[in-house]
């Protein structure tokens, strides 16, 4: 499956009512699941540059794509940030793995960490905000 076909069907499920998704076609297997809770997710999922929204809770950097959330380039390796952490722009703030590619997701800008939302190794959706941050 080309990645623009699976992108496809991600936007047709993300779009769609149902909770799970399966697909086989010869040696490719995917699978689409989404809690209950994930109906908050917007419905079209892309590729975007790391969204930034601003509310009670201050600015966010939010998820540019559906995937799983990882704070470290590996298991054994440290968080690429935590809270506190100063960054600059374009500095990696974690990845996001979809369909074992690894997306990185940069600071918007110059600014510290307040708060990392989501754990390491959980699944989130298109504009899931991932940190809170203060810009510097």
């Amino acid at each position: 499956m080309e990645l623009q076909e699976l992108y496809g069907l991600m936007d047709r499920f993300a779009a769609s009512g149902l909770t799970a998704l399966e697909w086989e076609k010869k040696d490719e297997r995917v699978v689409l699941r989404r809690e209950q809770a994930a109906a908050a997710v917007p419905a079209v999922a892309s590729v975007a540059p790391a969204a930034r929204t601003e509310g009670e809770q201050g600015e966010t950097v939010n998820a540019p794509l559906v995937g799983v959330f990882y704070a470290a380039s590996a298991p054994e390796e440290p968080p690429y940030v935590a809270p506190g952490v100063q960054v600059k722009k374009g500095d990696t703030l974690c990845l996001i793995e979809a369909m074992k590619m690894m997306s990185e997701v940069p600071a918007p800008a110059d600014c510290v960490v307040e708060e990392v939302l989501v754990k390491d190794g959980e699944a989130v959706g298109v504009g899931a905000p991932l940190f809170r941050i203060r810009r510097v």
